[in-house]
């Protein structure tokens, strides 16, 4: 059983509902993509550099979690800080997927340059940071889901 991770980095007041909405399309989307049987461990934290870090190790090296996809905390605002935090957790970063994500987006979206979506491996999971929207999600998880799926594969 492959084990898979969901973060969600938000704000308090709106934790349950973005919990929930990127929870369904990550769920939604994973199952099609990995056609196996999938156990998902979901956490939903704030804006914090360490709790977001702390939470990643958990789901990583408590839950044996082999894939862990953050929602949100992408952006350029000063709360947004998942990148920064998922770099402190790595051993590997993966910079291919940040880099395809932002030049896909940039056909429709001028303002993909902002995105600051970051990968990477810790011990045997795969750690993608993803928007915090259904629809960035959605739209992410088609881009990234066949490299994400082709990962998993290798570092299992």
């Amino acid at each position: 059983m492959l084990r898979i991770g969901r973060l969600t980095i938000c704000e308090p007041s709106k934790s349950g509902r973005t919990a929930v909405l990127n929870g369904e399309e990550i769920e939604r989307q994973l199952g099609e993509l990995l056609g196996e049987d999938v156990k998902f461990v979901s956490r939903s934290v704030g804006h914090d550099r360490n709790r977001i870090a702390d939470a990643i190790r958990s789901l990583v090296d408590d839950e044996g979690c082999t894939l862990v996809l953050t929602s949100g905390g992408t952006g350029p605002f000063r709360r947004d800080v998942t990148p920064e935090a998922t770099r402190l957790v790595i051993e590997k970063e993966l910079p291919g997927f940040g880099e395809i994500l932002r030049m896909k987006y940039y056909e429709t979206t001028k303002t993909a340059v902002l995105l600051r979506v970051t990968a990477g491996i810790r011990s045997h999971a795969l750690i993608v940071n993803l928007p915090g929207t259904p629809e960035g999600l959605r739209s992410a998880l088609e881009i990234l889901g066949p490299a994400i799926y082709e990962c998993v594969v290798h570092i299992r």
